[in-house]
């Protein structure tokens, strides 16, 4: 009876090296364009329908970003009296959009489409004027910020409307639940900084003459 071959019989498997070196420097082509959507998705959402509420979440994307971060602006560089009491609200207003910005976000990839995320694609994108790089005085800084809510919360009515009409119930969801109503609620906040009210003597009524 001849022996068995033991070397032919054994496994022969083929490794690559293995190395705990990084590989550094890696480009590639994008794997999906901006401005695209995945086909075919299971979402009872027809391509069309994706293309439009990514291309307007987009926007929303864009002005929601740009009110961020111009929130942590006014937190860092707010100056007198009322220093201590918006500098924890802007603060507070700025955790709140973050929030949103990530389930906008979230919202335009769950459709199928690409978001937008770098500084400067967002700055080419936003309706929101561009404060200059300088401290201003609170009253021009709460009234930038109520200018930019009004920006978000005119294209949010328009955007539920839309969406409600052809049949993307997701998105309306998010139009009014999570970035109008925190809208609204931030502008009542801000807003009352600006009533020009006595602060420690009130005013009495002033006596109309008779004559």
């Amino acid at each position: 009876m001849a022996k068995k071959d033991l070397k032919s019989k054994a496994p022969t498997t083929e490794r690559s090296t293995v190395s705990a070196q990084p590989r550094l420097h890696q480009r590639a082509d994008a794997i999906q364009e901006y401005g695209t959507v995945s086909h075919m998705l299971p979402l009872d959402l027809e391509e069309p329908v994706r293309l439009e509420m990514t291309e307007q979440l987009n926007l929303l994307l864009a002005d929601t970003m740009t009110l961020r971060d111009l929130y942590k602006k006014s937190h860092w560089q707010v100056a007198g009296p009322t220093f201590y009491q918006l500098h924890l609200l802007f603060d507070k207003h700025y955790g709140e959009q973050s929030e949103i910005v990530d389930t906008i976000a979230e919202r335009i990839q769950l459709l199928g489409g690409v978001s937008i995320a770098m500084a400067a694609d967002v700055a080419e994108t936003t309706r929101i004027e561009r404060p200059p790089r300088g401290r201003e005085e609170v009253p021009v800084q709460i009234s930038r910020l109520l200018d930019a809510h009004q920006i978000i919360i005119g294209h949010c009515r328009t955007l539920a409307r839309r969406a409600d009409a052809i049949g993307d119930d997701g998105t309306n969801d998010l139009a009014v639940s999570d970035v109008l109503r925190t809208n609204e609620l931030q502008v009542w906040f801000l807003s009352e900084h600006l009533v020009d009210a006595p602060l420690v003597h009130a005013e009495q009524p002033r006596l109309r003459s008779v004559g």
